[in-house]
């Protein structure tokens, strides 16, 4: 089906040629007196992805908080389409197309499976239709029963539906936190496929943070990489693997024969 032709959710204009259509520049981040972020800068275009890896406490989940809306930040700012959202909250930020998915699949567990994806077609106007919902479950596969409880639902299942959710609105951005966190490598395989539709067929920009290097090697266009607040590292995913920056902060505690594996892969 077309979703082109529905009403609330027709696929917005590209940017101006040339312009990102999701930036962020100079985001520095102090909690508690620490500073947690430093000098943060990245971009990504319509239907490309970009990967985030570093080691735990680099700082990366602390950089969706800001990208999507939860934490302002303490300087710079976060570009949307060419216009400044950095003081747009979480709501805000989603209505206009910017889309979050998080590590943990958290789902309404009072709810049936059918009553979730209700809620999410009105959660805000212009309200979707059934059609919609059942385009965004076809979409990433999520066949269950309405009537199913969602607290039933496996974590595969969860994250299905939580996507289900958000897809109905064709967000032309998402920020995935983790998407294969929980999931075994055959379901790992079918978020793999499903990215690469968002992105290629779909035209949708996608930021993923993931410490799976295998599924960024057959996804990401560009990989980031960061470390204790820093961006550390950029370029593709074999350039960022033999980056002695690299080697030191993310896979000190690797042994040798499994990194030098990877690369290989990612060569």
């Amino acid at each position: 089906m077309d979703l082109n032709r529905e009403g609330g959710a027709r696929r917005p204009e590209p940017p101006r040629s040339g312009e990102p259509l999701f930036a962020c520049e100079n985001i520095s981040l102090d909690l508690g007196g620490r500073e947690i972020l430093r000098d943060i800068s990245l971009s990504v275009g319509r239907g490309e992805v970009l990967g985030i890896i570093g080691p735990n406490g680099a700082g990366k989940t602390s950089l969706f908080e800001v990208l999507s809306g939860r934490m302002p930040p303490k300087s710079g700012r976060v570009l949307f389409k060419g216009r400044d959202v950095t003081r747009l909250a979480l709501h805000e930020r989603s209505r206009l197309g910017i889309g979050r998915t998080y590590q943990t699949p958290v789902v309404p567990e009072e709810l049936t499976v059918g009553e979730t994806l209700k809620a999410a077609r009105q959660a805000y106007r212009p309200f979707l239709t059934r059609h919609h919902a059942e385009w965004g479950a076809e979409l990433v596969r999520f066949h269950i029963d309405e009537e199913r409880p969602t607290a039933n639902l496996d974590t595969l299942d969860r994250r299905k539906l939580l996507l289900a959710c958000l897809l109905m609105r064709r967000p032309p951005l998402i920020l995935m936190d983790e998407p294969a966190a929980g999931l075994i490598n055959s379901e790992v395989d079918e978020f793999d496929d499903l990215i690469r539709v968002l992105s290629k067929e779909m035209n949708v920009a996608i930021i993923i943070v993931e410490h799976r290097i295998e599924l960024l090697d057959t996804i990401a266009d560009r990989v980031m990489v960061m470390d204790a607040g820093e961006v550390i590292s950029e370029g593709d995913l074999a350039r960022v693997l033999a980056d002695p920056k690299v080697h030191a902060a993310y896979f000190e505690n690797v042994e040798e024969g499994t990194l030098e594996e990877t690369q290989s892969h990612a060569a």
